[in-house]
């Protein structure tokens, strides 16, 4: 249940359509649905503004397309992270309608489009982060915000980032993908007014230590404005510039 739904049952009740007890036993059989293997949490779009997504490792494919089923039936759009093409293959069996974005390895259904006025804007140091920054572009895009990509443009070709200021300079939220060192995170924080997420990649070479490198330098971004996720975390980026972005619309009204 999501709170627009919530607020139409309300104004329901507030003309008669509907009586109290009715509205009452659909916010008690809101909150989560029991498969069995899983307990499903319908209330979270009602408490936190987006509904539940899936993680797949560690579940199977058939428990995957289950629960996916399950939120769909709510009627928004439906999210699984870290899917595989054989998850992939198990849940459009169940939800022919879902689509797969296998370098982001991420399931969806997209029911409703972006509703913010607002831009979530996601870069990219280069093309091997891509993966981890298409995930965050496509959480925040499902989630509801108006996202927009600008990938490949790390330090080492820092002229490729300073022509696409303006795109930069429009956006309510910035999220920063870089591997390497990850030294782009405090070059475009010291570029743009917008709050900047920044999330290390494993990326790099063998004293990157997986990602470590870019987290720490990150984590000691002379530039203000930065929030960091952890290593390879685009769904976690993804979520946060959402929210940002969607707090900052209900604050323009």
């Amino acid at each position: 249940m999501e709170r627009g739904e919530a607020r139409e049952i309300l104004r329901k009740v507030a003309t008669g359509e509907i009586s109290p007890d009715e509205a009452l036993l659909r916010f008690i059989t809101a909150p989560y649905q029991d498969l069995g293997f899983a307990k499903v949490d319908h209330h979270r779009a009602l408490r936190l503004g987006e509904a539940e997504v899936v993680f797949c490792p560690g579940k199977t494919p058939e428990e995957v397309g289950a629960i996916m089923a399950s939120l769909a039936a709510q009627g928004g759009n439906v999210l699984a992270t870290r899917a595989s093409e054989e998850v992939y293959r198990a849940v459009k069996a169940v939800l022919p309608e879902v689509e797969y974005a296998p370098r982001a390895r991420m399931i969806f259904l997209r029911r409703r489009p972006p509703w913010t006025r607002g831009e979530v804007c996601v870069v990219s140091a280069g093309t091997a982060d891509a993966g981890v920054a298409e995930e965050a572009a496509l959480t925040a895009s499902l989630l509801g915000s108006t996202t927009t990509r600008l990938f490949d443009v790390g330090v080492a070709g820092l002229h490729r980032l300073l022509a696409q200021q303006e795109l930069l300079h429009r956006a309510r939220v910035v999220v920063v993908v870089a591997g390497m060192e990850g030294a782009l995170a405090s070059v475009v924080a010291g570029l743009v007014a917008a709050p900047v997420v920044a999330v290390p990649t494993s990326v790099g070479y063998g004293a990157s230590f997986g990602g470590l490198a870019a987290l720490l330098a990150m984590l000691n971004s002379c530039a203000g404005g930065v929030a960091v996720v952890n290593i390879d975390n685009g769904f976690g980026a993804g979520v946060l510039a959402h929210r940002i972005n969607r707090l900052g619309e209900e604050a323009c009204g």
